[in-house]
């Protein structure tokens, strides 16, 4: 869905242990590269751990703050963002940080929850953001939107470029 192809440069803000940036590093291959970033050290070393099960000499993680963290300039065909736009204390400097780490051919992808109580797990709706305050965020920063969809039953998806 995001077109993501071998030899690019995927950004993975806030990648946890991995769940997406494990998958991307096989899709970039090993001209490619995937950047991984975290506060919670463990689950990078979780990320590290799979990555060389794996096999995977692609991944560069980096333990710390997406408010403070630039991965690389002008370097990421896409930057990543799976739920948790909505966890930031300041959402338009991490997504200022976005767009300086987004080659100017990139793409900034965000993934999150539906903003609707639902049986599955996630955080609360109070603290969800809709698809309008989310893409109304990352316009604010610079962006303009190329779609918004479905994600499956629980999740939608924004897919912007630079301005």
């Amino acid at each position: 869905m995001i077109n993501l192809k071998p030899n690019q440069v995927f950004a993975d803000i806030c990648c946890s242990d991995g769940f997406f940036a494990i998958p991307a590093a096989q899709i970039v291959g090993k001209n490619g590269k995937v950047y991984a970033l975290d506060i919670d050290k463990n689950a990078i070393s979780v990320l590290k751990e799979r990555a060389k099960k794996e096999e995977l000499k692609n991944i560069v993680t980096t333990v710390g703050n997406a408010e403070e963290t630039v991965l690389c300039e002008e370097c990421g065909d896409i930057v990543f963002f799976a739920n948790d736009l909505h966890d930031f204390r300041d959402q338009s400097k991490v997504l200022a940080n976005a767009r300086r780490t987004i080659k100017a051919s990139g793409r900034l992808v965000d993934v999150d929850w539906k903003k609707k109580s639902m049986l599955m797990p996630g955080p609360p709706p109070r603290i969800r953001l809709s698809e309008t305050e989310a893409s109304n965020l990352i316009k604010n920063a610079g962006f303009d939107i190329e779609t918004i969809g479905e994600a499956g039953p629980y999740h939608y998806i924004i897919i912007a470029k630079k301005s």
